[in-house]
């Protein structure tokens, strides 16, 4: 058998170093390789679990009914919003009041009722000082007239006649004024009557009462 010689065994040992680099080169290939899928996956991981970090979770809780526990009293006030103080608009006695602190009522209901002895007298008295001023200015009238009639045919001077002229003026003036008085105390009678100017609820009853 034959020894190889110098030129063999280096072309031998070139062989080997070819290889050998070779493999050190898929080696190093495989582990780039293996680092990069690697670094895609951790990635894709980091992504995914940001995602899922950023979804808000919401906890719901059904609710129960519990047993009443210590019951809380806290002081409080309630207020209207209108408040209206209703006086009596004319002078009498309180005759009848129908409703109590808590009652409701609707606008227009009656309240209560005023006797008013005084006005009813001065409404009488003022209705007679009227039927007789309407008599009077009558009777001016009927004698203002007659004497015109009697001056279109001169048996009266015009100075009288002018008298009665102002005298029947007058007299219609004194029944205005009557009449205006009486519608004054009619007004006030109207008072009598006290009724809710709104619907709503009574806080408040100032009217004296009087028990035996």
């Amino acid at each position: 058998m034959a020894e190889p010689s110098a030129g063999d065994s280096g072309t031998i040992l070139r062989r080997k170093i070819r290889r050998y680099s070779l493999i050190l080169l898929i080696v190093a290939l495989s582990l780039a390789a293996w680092g990069e899928v690697s670094r895609v996956r951790a990635r894709a991981s980091l992504g995914k679990a940001s995602a899922e970090a950023a979804i808000p979770t919401v906890i719901t809780v059904t609710p129960n009914r519990t047993p009443l526990g210590e019951e809380l009293v806290l002081p409080g006030t309630v207020q209207a919003y209108i408040e209206a103080p209703i006086y009596a608009r004319t002078s009498g006695y309180l005759k009848d009041w129908r409703t109590d602190i808590g009652t409701q009522v609707t606008k227009g209901q009656l309240l209560g009722e005023i006797e008013t002895p005084e006005v009813d007298q001065q409404l009488s008295q003022a209705e007679a000082d009227l039927a007789t001023a309407r008599a009077n200015e009558a009777l001016s009238n009927t004698t203002n007239a007659r004497w015109k009639g009697l001056l279109a045919t001169e048996s009266v001077s015009k100075q009288d006649a002018d008298e009665k002229a102002g005298d029947a003026a007058a007299k219609k003036a004194a029944a205005a004024s009557a009449a205006a008085n009486v519608a004054r105390l009619r007004e006030l009678e109207s008072f009598k009557r006290v009724v809710a100017p709104f619907s709503g609820v009574i806080t408040a009853r100032n009217t004296p009462t009087l028990e035996r």
